[in-house]
């Protein structure tokens, strides 16, 4: 089955928009997450009145969450340039381009999946109290509008 030219067209504009929009809330997206973790990252240590030793578990913590975040991140980076690559190389929105946006959702569902892992990680460290006031501050960053 031969595709015009137009179809082919319509579907390098659609894979092409996607991308964007796919970068773009990924942009609005990392960019309210690094907020929201420096924000997490002040109450923490600055209002939870941690302990010597609660404040060694979660700087412990931090540092390998933060380098395996950097790697997942680089994975994404690399995804972008796998579908970058892929839609400029192909009429359409073929095997390439599938590959490389599964490859992007897998690195950033590892992401996420980690995310959630290190958050319940830090919360047995902490108090009830602290634990309270924690859960209060993940919330709000999960259920706050974006600006």
């Amino acid at each position: 089955m031969k595709l015009s030219v137009r179809s082919a067209l319509v579907t390098i504009v659609l894979a092409g928009l996607a991308g964007a929009g796919g970068m773009w809330l990924g942009g609005r997206f990392l960019g309210r997450e690094v907020s929201n973790a420096h924000s997490l990252h002040t109450m923490v240590h600055e209002e939870l009145k941690l302990s010597h030793d609660q404040d060694q578990q979660i700087e412990t913590l931090e540092a390998t969450f933060s380098t395996r975040k950097k790697a997942l991140e680089a994975e994404m980076r690399k995804a972008n340039t796998e579908l970058a690559a892929a839609i400029r190389n192909n009429e359409t929105a073929g095997a390439d381009v599938t590959a490389a946006v599964h490859h992007f959702h897998e690195a950033m569902g590892a992401l996420q999946t980690e995310t959630i892992e290190h958050v319940f990680a830090m919360r047995k460290v902490l108090t009830p109290g602290q634990r309270n006031r924690f859960d209060d501050k993940i919330a709000q960053a999960l259920t706050s509008n974006p600006e």
